[in-house]
């Protein structure tokens, strides 16, 4: 089976109430990610038929607060495939309701597994691409998922290599005494 990103593209939009704030009035980061997780399961599942679960969330930065009284949208669809798991995009806005103003709050990607009834991993449907944007998010997906793998495996504790790293060490704020020498 073949599907069209859009065929994942899910919008959610919320109004920010006071109970979703910290006690400067602005909306908890752990709130919207919650909702960004939220979302994200919403597009792999609606993409792939099957429960899904997350397996990773990729760096999210917080560009702008989110007010009490402003509309969040979070939009979110699928980037790339695997075998089993999906890369699902997601951006974040807020509105103000009375100046209609739109900021960009942030945009992350999450990493999804397909399940079947009995736990396991499910294989999920091909990715159709139809454009030059799809190619771009699907590379640039594929992309950080290697980025990802190669960092794991540089920085594996049984094979790391500390003399390696040390002369890089100078450079920062670091009192560098190495007691052991495992």
């Amino acid at each position: 089976m073949v599907k069209d990103p859009e065929e994942s593209s899910v919008t959610l939009t919320e109004l920010m109430l006071p109970s979703h704030s910290n006690f400067s009035g602005k909306i908890h980061g752990g709130y919207i990610l919650n909702l960004m997780d939220q979302i994200a399961f919403a597009a792999a599942s609606k993409f792939s038929g099957k429960y899904c679960v997350t397996a990773s969330i990729n760096k999210v930065d917080f560009k702008n607060p989110v007010s009490v009284g402003e509309l969040l949208t979070l939009k979110a669809r699928v980037n790339y495939v695997g075998r089993t798991s999906m890369t699902v995009g997601i951006r974040v806005t807020s509105e103000n309701i009375q100046t209609g103003e739109i900021k960009h709050c942030n945009s992350s990607y999450f990493v999804m597994v397909a399940k079947d009834e009995d736990g396991n991993n499910a294989m999920v449907p091909e990715l159709k691409l139809s454009s030059n944007e799809d190619v771009r998010r699907f590379v640039r997906a594929k992309s950080k998922l290697e980025n990802t793998r190669a960092r794991v495996r540089e920085f594996d504790a049984a094979t790391f290599d500390p003399e390696q790293h040390l002369d890089s060490l100078k450079e920062h704020r670091v009192l560098l005494r190495l007691e052991d020498s495992e």
